[in-house]
């Protein structure tokens, strides 16, 4: 008898010689990601900001179409409970405190579109590369919450008019050169290829620069973020209870007939 084999996605690991490490995700769905592949991805980073071999992070996610849609869909109806629902949206306060808190610099690479908590992990890499077809859209209204735990790396990034301009604009795409315009990626190419030969120039010339300088830089760069553990478990809570909601219920199955 066969099996059916579910693919539930990944986070792998490379480091190169020269100290880079390449951190990248995947999930069938559109990369969008569910609680498990969230707790691997934040251990991951932290993992990799402790490990002495390692220079620089690159932050990645696999496939040629969109860099990460968001929180899975599946995983979010099948909530039932607040204590649930705070657990499932940690997942991506915890990927973007262990982003915050890493020593290291994190080069992020939008290949892709960023749907949502895509969007927040874009927000709280150091310096990110994206391409042409990187549009980025905060769908969470649409959907019946808010961009409650990534709204405060979004807002860091692009300012609280851009930041809110997306989060009650909920159904449009902001393509990557607006984003580019905002400072929520620092360079956009035409083509992948352009893209992560600059990427990769850049992380050779991070691995080879002074430790120790670049851990003062971050920490100086996320000044005034320390409380953000008690922030972002208190958003994952608004978004726990709202989840629960008839109203965003009945909005995330009409989304996903679309």
């Amino acid at each position: 008898m066969e099996q059916n084999i579910v693919d539930q996605g990944d986070v792998s690991t490379n480091i190169s010689e020269s100290g880079i490490a390449t951190i990248e995700f995947y999930h069938p769905m559109s990369n969008s990601l569910p609680g498990k592949l969230l707790a691997k991805l934040a251990d991951t980073i932290s993992a990799m900001g402790q490990d002495d071999a390692v220079k620089v992070i690159i932050l990645k996610s696999s496939g040629e179409r969109a860099f990460c849609a968001g929180a899975s869909f599946d995983e979010l109806i099948s909530i039932k409970d607040i204590d649930t629902g705070k657990k499932f949206f940690s997942g991506f306060a915890n990927v973007i405190n262990a982003a915050r808190k890493c020593p290291k610099f994190i080069l992020g690479r939008v290949h892709g579109k960023a749907v949502g908590g895509g969007v927040g992990m874009a927000s709280a890499v150091d310096f990110c590369y994206a391409t042409t077809h990187a549009s980025v859209k905060l769908s969470e209204l649409a959907v019946g919450i808010g961009p409650f735990v990534v709204g405060p790396a979004v807002e860091r990034k692009v300012g609280t008019s851009a930041m809110s301009m997306m989060a009650i604009n909920a159904t449009d795409w902001y393509p990557a050169q607006w984003a580019r315009e905002k400072g929520l990626y620092a360079e956009v190419f035409e083509e992948t290829e352009d893209m992560d030969e600059a990427l990769m120039a850049h992380a050779e010339k991070l691995a080879k620069s002074n430790p120790e300088a670049m851990r003062l830089l971050k920490q100086i760069f996320w000044e005034g973020t320390e409380h953000w553990d008690e922030l972002l478990a208190e958003r994952a809570a608004m978004s726990g209870e709202l989840v629960l909601s008839d109203f965003t219920v009945n909005a995330i199955n009409a989304f996903k007939k679309k």
